[in-house]
C-alpha cells in the first residue's frame, strides 16, 4: 500500500492526533509523549503525517523560513515508525517538504537544517550539496556559524560543540530526526560523527545541506 502524505498547521492537531504520534514510540526511546508533542507544536508552523491506509507510519514538525534572509527549511522533530516502509515513509514525508520549499522559494538554494538521533538520519540529507558535518572535510568558520544560527533556533546554542556539531541536553525527551533505516546502507562515514554522542541521553547531531535551486525545480528530491 501507498504512503500518503498531508501537511497542514500545527494549530490543527487535535489531541486524538497528538495521541497516535505518541503511540508511534511509547515503548522505545526517544519516547515523544502527548506532552511533548503538545510542547514542540507551539515551536513549529506545519506538521506533515505520513500514513499507510488508515495506520499513521511517520511525521514531522517543521517550518520554512529565512535566517539572516537565507531560505531555509527546518525540521524541528521526525519520527518514522521502524518497520520495512520506514525507507518511504522518510522519502515520502521529505518529497512534500521539498515541495513546500520550492514554491515558498521559487529560483532559491533551501538550506534543510536538523537534529539526527541516528547515522541513518543522514538518508534525509542525500542528494543535497555541502552537507555538514561530513568526513574528511574540516568546517569553515561560516559551517560553524551555520551551526550555531541552528543551534539557537533549536532553542540550545550554548551547548553545541562546534568541533562536532554535537548538541547535549539537560533533560529529556529532545526533539530532532529519529529514523532507522530498513533496508537501505547508512551512508558512507555517517556512524563517525556519534562516537561518543549519548543520544538516549538527549545528545544530538546538528547536520545541515544545501537543496539547490535546479534540484528542487526538477523534482528529483528526496534521492
Amino acid at each position: 500500500m501507498a504512503i500518503d502524505v498531508t501537511t497542514k498547521d500545527t494549530t490543527a492537531l487535535s489531541d486524538a492526533e497528538l495521541a497516535e504520534m505518541a503511540d508511534l514510540c511509547v515503548d522505545r526511546d526517544p519516547k515523544f509523549d502527548i506532552g511533548f508533542l503538545s510542547k514542540e507544536r507551539e515551536a513549529w508552523v506545519l506538521v506533515t503525517q505520513a500514513r499507510e491506509g488508515n495506520k499513521l507510519r511517520g511525521y514531522a514538525y517543521c517550518t520554512l523560513e529565512r535566517i539572516g534572509g537565507t531560505p531555509a527549511m527546518l525540521i524541528g522533530v521526525m519520527l518514522v515508525d521502524r518497520n520495512t516502509k520506514s525507507d518511504a515513509t522518510l522519502k515520502a514525508i521529505l518529497a512534500d517538504q521539498y515541495r513546500r520549499a520550492l514554491l515558498a522559494f521559487p529560483d532559491e538554494d533551501v538550506l534543510l537544517g536538523s537534529r539526527l538521533a541516528t547515522p541513518d538520519g543522514f538518508r534525509a540529507f542525500l542528494g543535497l550539496e555541502d552537507v555538514v558535518p561530513r568526513i574528511g572535510y574540516k568546517p569553515t568558520g561560516e559551517d560553524r556559524a551555520w551551526g550555531r544560527r541552528l543551534a539557537k533556533r533549536f532553542g540550545s546554542e550554548k551547548t553545541l560543540d562546534e568541533k562536532t556539531f554535537v548538541m547535549t541536553a539537560a533533560e529529556t525527551p529532545v526533539g530532532g530526526l529519529d529514523y532507522v533505516a530498513a533496508k537501505s546502507v547508512v551512508p558512507e562515514g555517517a556512524s563517525a560523527h556519534f562516537k561518543g554522542v549519548k543520544t538516549a541521553k538527549g545528545d544530538r547531531l546538528v547536520v545541515f545541506g544545501w537543496a539547490m535551486a535546479e534540484a528542487l525545480a526538477s523534482g528529483k528530491l528526496p534521492k
